[in-house]
């Protein structure tokens, strides 16, 4: 199957990449506040992650917001206080997906080690 072939045609790939979701984690600080969340393992405060990064804390919420809009964490408000948490599962599901997806795509090799033709 030649790529224009292949673009026409709709699979599990399709279906399991999220723009948003590598939109949110295309941006250098935004993963150092999700690994410095899930590292922490709790839900923290906007101040708390504002420690783990050198930009300014209204950066912070912003990215932390996008985070949230893709599903990565989720907030919860007590008072005036934002505290953050990873959303574990939703976002291990979301790569299991794409790995399973992937490795449906890739080509079956033939005992020497080379692509096998399709008939």
């Amino acid at each position: 199957m030649n790529p224009q072939e292949a673009s026409l045609c709709c699979g599990p790939t399709d279906d399991s990449l999220d723009a948003e979701l590598f939109k949110a984690l295309g941006e250098p600080t935004r993963l150092k506040l999700l690994s410095c969340l899930a590292k922490c393992g709790r839900a923290c405060s906007v101040t708390e992650l504002a420690e783990c990064s050198e930009v300014d804390m209204s950066v912070v919420s912003r990215h932390l917001g996008v985070l949230e809009k893709s599903g990565v964490l989720t907030a919860t408000k007590e008072g005036r206080t934002v505290f953050y948490s990873v959303r574990y599962k939703h976002l291990t599901e979301s790569f299991r997906a794409i790995a399973k997806a992937f490795e449906a795509c890739r080509p079956k090799r033939s005992k020497r080690g080379t692509p096998e033709k399709s008939s």
